[in-house]
């Protein structure tokens, strides 16, 4: 899973280029207008940001299917709840890996060719996961899918940036982003509750269904774009040195760490709890990740330091009370609950403090650092849940222990941060 693009399209002061074929009619944005003239009120083409929308539900959706479906897969794939939990650790693992070189190879090609081909190979990776009995031919397919999700990612929002004029790029690019968190809240609870109806098998289908229309719609609706001449990339090496942008990084890549540590096996943790409904702990965790947005959007223009530092610590205290407490049921869905909200909104908290860093002309390269850490944060997180999951005599209980000495490290090192990456006011 990303944050925003590491395409580096859509940035700059004009609006882009033109669609193949298509003259520009509207004025350039970059231009001056008379005072008290009209903002322009060109419609936004909410049909092709829709189908950029399902894609990013579409990615997110493949990437965290296997978190809810962990006991059925293990008994069908004939190997343990530790070892599926593998396959969304090999899933970031290759995007992490390939997003980079790949997004480099593929920057002069036309954009809308290489998104169908993206969306193609997720709908072909998804049905062999459906159909496949092998653990490695299944893992093989999740690695393929995590290559096709590291390309996604790095132009979903560069795409939708170029769609619009450039005064309507910010709602076009929260309406395609949208599609992680309907994902999250709705898209994985209803894939984990379909598994428990038809098996899981059917879920992973639907989903390669999903990604199949979704070539189509995007021949259909979106719109196409040259590549991007060599002349215009930014080398990454001068963002990183930038101070403050590496404690970011690093905040980043601890947060994901403990967080996917836990929320891969949510399933195993439920279980222990006699709970045992995953797809509603799964359900309320989602639903409390729309809170924390829309509460961290309330406040991080005023409060961006003290935001995050209250989203670490209930992260902490949410672990705490996982490990202590968590085979109560109330107890486990309201620290769920309390995870989803602080959780929500943190990855908007890291990311603005990276565009402020970096400044409005580079802040694509700086997020498209973070979206690489964020990744490997997530396949270094379940990767280490699965390991404690096999190895400790507490099992799925160690879990929560795993992950709270991470956020701890990331809440430290925020407040410790108080000159150049989290600024005190």
């Amino acid at each position: 899973m990303s944050i925003t693009s590491r395409d580096g399209s859509g940035t700059g002061a004009g609006s882009g280029p033109v669609p193949s074929g298509k003259t520009r009619k509207r004025a350039e944005p970059g231009k001056i207008r008379k005072p008290g003239a009209p903002a322009p009120t060109a419609r936004l083409p909410l049909p092709g940001l829709l189908a950029l929308f399902a894609s990013a539900f579409t990615a997110v959706l493949t990437e965290l299917l296997p978190a809810g479906l962990l006991p059925g897969m293990s008994r069908s794939l004939g190997v343990s709840e530790g070892r599926v939990g593998f396959l969304v650790t090999g899933y970031a693992a290759a995007s992490f890996l390939a997003a980079v070189p790949l997004t480099a190879a593929l920057r002069p090609l036309r954009r809308r060719p290489v998104l169908m081909a993206t969306l193609a190979g997720f709908a072909l990776c998804n049905a062999v996961t459906a159909l496949s009995s092998s653990y490695a031919l299944t893992f093989g397919a999740r690695l393929v899918a995590g290559v096709m999700g590291g390309t996604l990612w790095a132009m979903l929002a560069g795409y939708a940036a170029r769609m619009v004029p450039a005064e309507r790029r910010g709602r076009a690019i929260a309406i395609v982003l949208a599609g992680i968190t309907v994902a999250l809240s709705f898209g994985i609870p209803a894939g984990t509750a379909l598994a428990a109806l038809a098996g899981w098998r059917t879920a992973f289908a639907t989903v390669a269904v999903l990604a199949a229309a979704l070539v189509g719609w995007v021949a259909w609706r979106v719109p196409d774009f040259p590549g991007e001449p060599a002349s215009e990339r930014v080398p990454l090496w001068r963002i990183a040195a930038m101070p403050g942008i590496r404690t970011v990084l690093a905040v980043t890549l601890l947060l994901l760490m403990g967080h996917q540590a836990v929320y891969t096996y949510m399933g195993p943790f439920t279980e222990r709890s006699g709970f045992g409904r995953t797809g509603l702990v799964l359900f309320v965790f989602g639903l409390a990740t729309v809170a924390g947005i829309w509460l961290v959007g309330v406040l991080v223009d005023r409060h961006p330091r003290r935001t995050l530092l209250g989203a670490l610590a209930l992260i902490a205290a949410a672990m705490l009370a996982l490990g202590l407490l968590g085979r109560g049921p109330a107890v486990l869905l309201g620290a769920v609950a309390a995870w989803g909200v602080a959780f929500g909104g943190a990855p908007t908290l890291l990311q603005t403090a990276l565009v402020r860093i970096s400044g409005p002309g580079r802040a694509d390269v700086a997020t498209s650092m973070q979206t690489t850490v964020y990744n490997a944060g997530i396949a270094a997180g379940s990767l280490a849940g699965g390991v404690v999951l096999e190895g400790a005599s507490a099992g799925a209980g160690a879990l929560p222990w795993t992950a709270l000495p991470l956020i701890a490290v990331a809440l430290t090192t925020v407040t410790a941060s108080r000159r150049h990456a989290f600024p005190a006011p």
